[in-house]
This record gives C-alpha cells, sequence and structure tokens, in this order.
C-alpha cells in the first residue's frame, strides 16, 4: 500500500432508489459500516437513479410506487410475469434506448472506483453503460428470499444476497456460483445496540413498564393495514401496551389519533428512532418486508405477518416461519391468538424471540464494507 493509497480515499458510488423505504437504510448502513470499519479510507456518494437521472415517468417512480404497493394482486401479477430470464433479457433490451443517455450521464457525471447498487431496475443499464469501464460493479440484493430475475446481471463482478435460497436463484439465474456471496441484509449499526436501560427508556416516553409492548408497524409509508390490526388490538382486552408507528402516512396517523383507545397506546408518525422503539418492545406485528424482518431479527422479537406484497415478499414469510421466530396471521383473529398466547405466556415468547435472534446476521454491512475494500485494494 502506498502512501497515495493512504492519503486520498476510494470513491464509492451506491445506486439505489426510494421505492420503498429498504433500498435508502441498506445504502446509509454500508456507507456507515465503511466509515466504521475504514475511517477516512472511502468517500461514499449516494444516488436515486430514478429521481436524479432517468426521465418521465421513471423519475416520479418513489412517488408512484406507494399507490402501486397498496394494489397486492396487481403487483403480484406483474412480478410473477417477468420473473424469469428470457422475460427481464426482453425488458431490458426494450427499455436501454430510451433509458441510454441517462445511463451514461450517470456513470459520467459521478466518477468512482466502485460502484454498488442496491435495487434491482438499474443493474441491466449499468452494465450496458459501463461497457468500456474498467470500473468494478457489485449488487447488493435487498429482497430476502423471493429475488426476481431483474437482481442478476451476469456482468456484475459481484452479487452480495442475504439468505442461501436467494443465492440458489442467482444461480438458477445465471449467476456463476463464485460471484455470489451469501452475507445478510445491511442494518444500520444501531440496531445492533441496545437500550442501557430499557424502562428507563419506556418511561421517558411515557410507556408502561409493566406490561408487554406491542409494536404495530407497516413501513416508512404506513403501508399493509395497520389500522385494521391496531384496531384488532385495542378490541381484544390485552393487558399490554400498544405502539403504532404510521411512517409518512399522515392520514393514517390522524385517523388513528382519533379513536378512543382501550389500551394504553402511542401513536406516531414517521421517526428515526426505530431502533429504540424495537429493542424496547417485545413483540413485533408488521407487513413482511425484508428491512423490517431483519431489523426485528437483530432486537429478538417475536414476529406476527399480517401483509405481503405477493411474489416479492412470499418467501420472506416462509423463511420467518420454518426459523420458528414468528407467524403468518393475515386474518386479525389468528393474528390476536398468537399474540395473546405470547402476552400471557412469557416464556413461550421468549421461545420465539431466541428464534429471531438466531436468524439475525449482525455483522452483514461489515462484511460487505470489507468486501468493497477488497475489490477497491483497501484490504489485500
Amino acid at each position: 500500500m502506498t502512501e497515495q493509497d493512504v492519503a486520498e480515499p476510494k470513491k464509492i458510488l451506491f445506486l439505489f432508489s426510494d421505492t420503498g423505504g429498504g433500498h435508502r437504510s441498506a445504502t446509509e448502513a454500508m456507507i456507515e459500516a465503511l466509515e466504521l470499519e475504514f475511517p477516512g479510507r472511502f468517500e461514499s456518494s449516494k444516488v436515486d437513479f430514478f429521481r436524479e437521472y432517468y426521465p418521465t415517468p421513471l423519475n416520479r417512480a418513489p412517488e408512484i410506487y406507494p399507490p402501486m404497493s397498496r394494489v397486492p394482486q396487481a403487483w403480484g401479477l406483474s412480478w410473477k410475469a417477468s420473473n424469469s430470464r428470457s422475460r427481464t433479457n426482453v425488458l431490458n433490451d426494450l427499455s436501454y434506448p430510451y433509458l441510454r443517455k441517462a445511463a451514461k450521464r450517470l456513470v459520467r457525471e459521478n466518477p468512482a472506483d466502485l460502484i454498488v447498487s442496491v435495487h434491482p431496475l438499474v443493474n441491466s443499464h449499468l452494465a450496458r453503460a459501463m461497457r468500456k469501464s474498467p470500473r468494478p460493479f457489485i449488487t447488493v440484493v435487498t429482497d430476502m428470499v423471493s429475488t426476481h430475475a431483474f437482481w442478476y446481471d451476469r456482468r456484475a463482478d459481484l452479487v452480495v444476497v442475504p439468505t442461501e435460497a436467494a443465492r440458489q436463484r442467482g444461480i438458477r439465474f445465471g449467476i456463476p456460483a463464485g460471484n455470489l456471496r451469501v452475507i445478510g441484509l445491511p442494518v444500520a449499526e444501531r440496531f445492533r445496540q441496545p437500550l442501557p436501560d430499557r424502562d428507563a427508556w419506556r418511561r421517558e416516553r411515557g410507556w408502561r413498564t409493566d406490561r408487554p409492548v406491542i409494536l404495530v408497524v407497516g413501513g416508512g409509508d404506513g403501508m399493509g393495514g395497520v389500522k385494521r390490526m391496531a384496531k384488532a388490538l385495542n378490541e381484544a382486552d390485552l393487558e399490554a401496551t400498544l405502539v403504532v408507528v404510521c411512517g409518512r402516512n399522515e392520514a393514517l396517523k390522524e385517523d388513528l389519533e382519533a379513536v378512543d383507545w382501550a389500551l394504553p397506546t402511542h401513536i406516531y408518525g414517521f421517526t428515526r428512532e426505530m431502533p429504540a422503539f424495537m429493542r424496547a418492545s417485545d413483540i413485533m406485528v408488521t407487513k413482511a418486508g425484508p428491512g423490517s424482518i431483519s431489523e426485528a431479527f437483530l432486537c429478538g422479537l417475536p414476529i406476527v405477518l399480517y401483509a405481503r406484497l405477493p411474489g416479492q415478499e412470499d418467501g420472506n414469510v416462509n423463511y420467518v416461519l420454518d426459523g420458528g421466530a414468528g407467524v403468518w396471521a393475515p386474518r386479525g383473529g389468528d393474528a390476536l391468538a398468537t399474540i395473546r398466547h405470547w402476552v400471557d405466556n412469557p416464556a413461550a415468547r421468549e421461545v420465539v424471540a431466541e428464534a429471531s435472534r438466531r436468524l439475525a446476521r449482525p455483522d452483514a454491512a461489515h462484511q460487505i464494507a470489507r468486501l468493497i475494500a477488497e475489490q477497491v485494494g483497501v484490504l489485500p
């Protein structure tokens, strides 16, 4: 390693888009881990390629995504219809002439020693735009199990996946086994840190300390039946405290604030305190998003999954069930029966919590940071 290598930070470009919360949070977790592992050795930047570079109407994708995902049947049909190697090849071939200038401008205006993609819909276009570039290109897959063919482009130098099932799908879609790494989903450092004093943290926010806390979330956009689940829990006469996070869904927050709650209940909008919320809770009720599930594993939470995106999140449900970390309960009655059992039986709840902890991959972001360092010569 030369003095010049030490003096000049390596430039890493992360490509993501705010079509769902997981792409941005995974990107930020990797940037954080790079700085923790290699202070001052990397200069990281992130670009929302849809919003900042792609033409209309694709530049509206972050705004279009939430209403689209609220129609799960249509989402599932489109996901399944396009999910094959041959079909994605056709779609990429058809779309590239329209996106070629944007993709090349993206590469040209963002010089970097390495590019990391955390979104399935940029990979093929990026690989074509970089055809004559010597820079390495890595894909970090942020879906957990049911990974779409769009994720897997054979021109990527490496493809990092969160589970063995995702690795097997990568092989099926044409990625050489040697170019796949099973590491896990990158999650922010603060999810790895326990609360110094859980009861004190609860008291500061007015949460009761003598009852289990049920945390109900629906992702950053407050999707997936949060209102239905919260109201069902309120009517169940549980010896518990209810905490509901509505994300950016202001209408949902206003609706829930108007409810006459029978349980001790706390309603929040978008918050950056989710790591502490999870650490201070005992049960998590959520849709089957990969980010929320991975975070729940790190915090050792029993999980009730009440909604999923067909196709894309089907495998997540099976992964949680097969690992003993929670239940699939799309009907309110099923969810309530499980939650009541966990509330009334702390020992049974702890068995599921321990299973959740076993599925966690707390070092994933740091392992990916070291992999990036190897690719650009910071590590031998």
